[in-house]
């Protein structure tokens, strides 16, 4: 079974929640039900213990017969072992429910980001996520666990009710409507925590998301000066989050005091009218030994009730978040029935601009305005679907799976990030290359300096986001990187813009060695780049105007010459 809200777009957030909750207790239906049983053996031994106690009192101490003390002795014994064992095994189901739900929410989470791909971040908060993956996965587990000490409670309290009502009737009735009664008033303490902590998830999403931002454009704000602004913005957002927090506890704090109170007003209660049945001659003194010790048992699971209740309202809340990032929908989907495609180098074509790759040609690409290349670049690569079709052997990529399209075009450009981990690992994700070619691709990309002031070379370990590296050596590193990957396709979306002319000349002068007989295409207007293609393209507007050789081009087409030339006054 495959945990789907996406597709099914009427359903609504509260039901999915709760289905999403379901689900998660059915992946692991044995040990889920194994919890439960394991929780009602559990509790119920511990409710038939004033039982025996109470038959100890009475058919051993005040008959005087021995026998039956023993006998009643045995059998309390053997519901404490009962007890024991039943609680060890019901713990281990329990952490292991709470793992399985907590662990495979953050599976489903990773799966739908993976699946909505390059429009993560356009769709969804980067605090969002990771919020899921701190708070929530927590109260989901939260949520699966509670349920087998919740289901031992109801059955236990039951069972209470059911031994007061044979014995008095004036009693098991107390316990019969007292118990729901005080369920229904923590119940009005539920509705305003889940509102409550609905607010509060919503703020410390935004908050998080706030500080991310700030963290990760330290750097400019501070070049424009923009720090103490936005430094202002986050404390004041951080002060409403403060607030919401305190609503929530509030709320927490009055529910936390029913947990105690109301229980214990409970057991007051009973204790006080058992007293009184007891002078009066109508249950006998192990009968009031029993009642007490049933009424201080009762605290345990009316405490495990109204935890539940918590726990539960929390899960729904967290639960929630989950289902609306696994409702959202990816841009780009697959065709019911995907094309197959020839294997091979093909011609891919961009009939929107009229731009034409042929296979196993080292293409440059100049733009009079940069977004028409990004622009075309993307569309190569199949992360948007624009108006004309891409076609690869004359089969349109809108036709193809984007898996397919992902294994034979790769698109690189300066927004690719740089993950924490071994550099040889960051270099090659796949460990598809061996270590000859990953070094052909740092020669390539001009890299081999970076890796050689490492202490631990390939080994070395690239701190979040490579910012131990500066902008031009990150660069360097990406393009080694989809040197490595050796694609049948790929597009290099600037792929020297913030490294010096000395090193921009050595990658020129490598980059059509390291990808002979492979399709390229660099997306670019510096002379150096353009001068090493075999074949460059200019376009103008988003349309192909032109094409040839770069000394062709800077002869015959003077916008070409005006667009180069503002890369040289550079």
């Amino acid at each position: 079974m495959r945990f789907s809200p996406a597709g099914d777009p009427g359903i609504p957030d509260d039901r999915s929640a709760t289905r999403y909750l379901v689900w998660l207790a059915g992946r692991h239906p044995l040990l889920f039900g194994s919890g439960i049983a394991l929780g009602i053996v559990w509790m119920v031994a511990q409710a038939l213990m004033p039982a025996a106690v109470g038959r100890a009192v009475d058919a051993g101490l005040a008959h005087r017969d021995p026998d039956a003390l023993l006998t009643w002795g045995a059998v309390l014994l053997g519901l404490g072992v009962l007890q024991a064992v039943a609680g060890i095994l019901r713990h281990r189901c329990a952490v292991h429910n709470w793992l399985a739900a907590a662990y495979r929410t953050v599976q489903v989470t990773v799966e739908a980001t993976n699946r909505l791909g390059a429009a993560l971040p356009r769709r969804v908060a980067a605090g969002e996520v990771v919020s899921i993956g701190t708070a929530d996965i927590e109260h989901i587990g939260s949520a699966v666990d509670i349920t087998a000490r919740g289901a031992g409670s109801i059955v236990a309290i039951g069972t209470v009710a059911v031994i007061l009502l044979d014995a008095s009737l004036p009693l098991g009735l107390v316990v019969v409507f007292g118990v729901p009664l005080l369920m229904g008033l923590v119940g009005l303490l539920i509705r305003p925590l889940h509102r409550q902590q609905h607010a509060y998830r919503d703020s410390e999403g935004r908050l998080t998301a706030r500080a991310g931002d700030i963290v990760s454009g330290l750097r400019v704000l501070r070049g424009v000066g923009g720090e103490p602004m936005l430094s202002a913005r986050y404390r004041t957002q951080s002060q409403a989050l403060r607030a919401d927090g305190l609503r929530v506890a509030r709320v927490e704090s009055l529910l936390e005091a029913a947990q105690v109170l109301l229980p214990g007003a409970f057991v007051v209660l009973v204790t006080w009218l058992g007293a009184r049945f007891a002078l009066r001659g109508e249950i006998s003194a192990g009968q009031l030994v029993a009642f007490y010790g049933y009424t201080a048992f009762l605290v345990s699971p009316l405490r495990n009730l109204t935890e539940a209740a918590d726990k539960l309202t929390r899960g729904h809340v967290a639960a929630r978040r989950v289902v609306r990032l696994l409702r959202l929908t990816p841009e780009l989907v697959d065709t019911v029935r995907p094309a197959a495609l020839p294997a091979g180098p093909g011609e891919l074509v961009d009939v929107q601009s009229g731009l034409v790759l042929r296979p196993g040609r080292f293409t440059a690409l100049a733009a009079t305005a940069p977004e028409d290349a990004a622009a075309i670049a993307d569309r190569l690569g199949r992360y948007v679907d624009g108006d004309g079709d891409v076609t690869l052997h004359g089969v349109p990529l809108r036709d193809l799976a984007v898996a397919t399209v992902r294994e034979r075009i790769l698109v690189a450009d300066n927004d690719a990030h740089l993950f924490t981990g071994p550099l040889r690992s960051e270099l090659d994700p796949h460990d598809a290359a061996d270590r000859s070619a990953v070094e052909a691709a740092l020669v390539a990309a001009s890299a081999t300096d970076i890796v050689a002031a490492l202490p631990d070379g390939l080994d070395g370990r690239v701190a979040e986001r490579g910012r131990e590296f500066s902008g031009g050596q990150r660069q360097r590193l990406r393009l080694a990187r989809a040197l490595v990957a050796d694609p049948e396709t790929l597009v290099l979306v600037e792929p020297t813009s913030a490294v010096d002319a000395h090193t921009e000349a050595r990658i020129a002068d490598r980059l059509g060695a390291a990808r002979r007989d492979r399709t390229t295409l660099v997306c670019t207007t510096s002379p150096l780049v353009l001068g090493r293609a075999e074949h460059v393209v200019f376009v103008e507007d988003g349309k192909v105007v032109a094409e040839g050789r770069h000394d062709e081009l800077l002869a015959a087409e003077p916008r070409y010459a005006a667009t180069v030339s503002r890369e040289e006054a550079r």
